[in-house]
């Protein structure tokens, strides 16, 4: 029998093993640092957790890039943090975080698990994913347990099974209004609490950045997820629903480099990339116009802020380029 593992990488297996080994760089220099300056004891074995899942995943791509013969990413490295510097967020702060980025690790992996192919990356994937989803429950108790973890608002239980019988289910802008529907709370809520996430972590970012206009860069990053959660906020509101809070006394006032500004760039990236994300799959879960129009309104302004941060980190040479396809024409030419 043929060995399966043999078989040549296809462009999917390429794109998430290169993203996850990048992913988990960033993720070991974050997660150090907050293991540096922990204070709850609680909270100590969830980073160990995160980090060492980090590490493993970074030990298997490393080995496996290397039997591969295909170029071992720089991503990021020791030079990239610095531990023994003062802490930048609480510790509550640093399990909101985690739980966040298990979120979006557990939808890498699930997109990943889709479209890979060769039973040793799947088998890996796999490993991913099982590793996000722990985190992601070591976070949701103990914040559950001390009485942090902010629950997605309650509505009424409905009465019956109905059907839509008018087309003003989907009118928003004049008129008899309907109210949210439950999916569409949901996404509301989940875009206020991950912009509230977003914002503290630059305003973290933006007072320990070492270049003034890496800072500017964090500043605007911080005005957009403020507007950003206000404008769901007050959707949310104005249906007697509650918003998740903010986090914003979760920073020190320490300005002491702690992270590259190579790394606190590219991870905003990631966020904003993830937000994309989210208000895509949020218009088409939303069947109200206002609503509709209102995230396809918002895409585009953080798509700019996105690409001006590919600018800065492409001017420093920050910005490593993924694998991509043969230039054919050039090859032709001989160039």
């Amino acid at each position: 029998m043929d060995d399966k593992t043999k078989i040549r990488l296809t462009s999917a297996e390429m794109t998430f093993l290169w993203t996850q080994y990048i992913n988990d760089t960033a993720s070991i220099c974050v997660t150090r640092h907050f293991l540096e300056k922990v204070e709850d004891d609680e909270v100590r074995p969830v980073i160990e957790s995160a980090l060492n899942g980090s590490k493993e995943n970074v030990d298997f791509l490393n080995k496996f890039f290397e039997s591969e013969q295909f170029p071992i990413p720089v991503g990021f490295t020791e030079k990239d943090v610095n531990p023994g510097a003062p802490r930048i967020f609480s510790d509550t702060y640093v399990l909101m975080y985690l739980r966040n980025m298990s979120v979006l690790g557990m939808a890498a992996a699930g997109v990943a698990i889709g479209l890979v192919t060769r039973p040793d990356v799947v088998s890996f994937f796999k490993k991913v994913l099982s590793t996000a989803v722990k985190l992601q429950d070591l976070t949701r108790e103990l914040m559950l347990k001390e009485g942090t973890y902010v629950r997605p608002p309650y509505i009424s239980t409905p009465d019956k099974v109905d059907f839509i019988k008018k087309q003003q289910f989907l009118s928003g802008f004049f008129g008899d209004v309907r109210p949210l529907t439950a999916q569409e709370i949901t996404m509301l809520f989940n875009n206020v609490q991950t912009n509230a996430i977003g914002k503290t972590l630059i305003i973290g970012f933006a007072q320990t950045a070492q270049k003034q206009e890496v800072k500017e860069y964090f500043l605007r990053g911080q005005q957009i997820a403020q507007k950003h959660v206000d404008i769901f906020s007050n959707i949310l509101k104005k249906e007697n629903l509650p918003a998740p809070m903010s986090w914003d006394t979760a920073i020190t006032d320490s300005t002491e480099p702690v992270f590259s500004d190579k790394l606190m760039m590219f991870h905003v990236s990631a966020m904003i990339a993830a937000g994309i994300g989210n208000y895509g799959a949020s218009m088409s879960g939303s069947p109200r116009r206002d609503l509709g129009v209102k995230y396809a309104s918002l895409i585009p302004e953080i798509a700019l802020y996105a690409e001006d941060g590919a600018n800065i980190m492409i001017k420093h040479g920050w910005l490593e380029e993924p694998p991509q396809s043969d230039d054919r024409e050039h090859l032709i030419k001989g160039e």
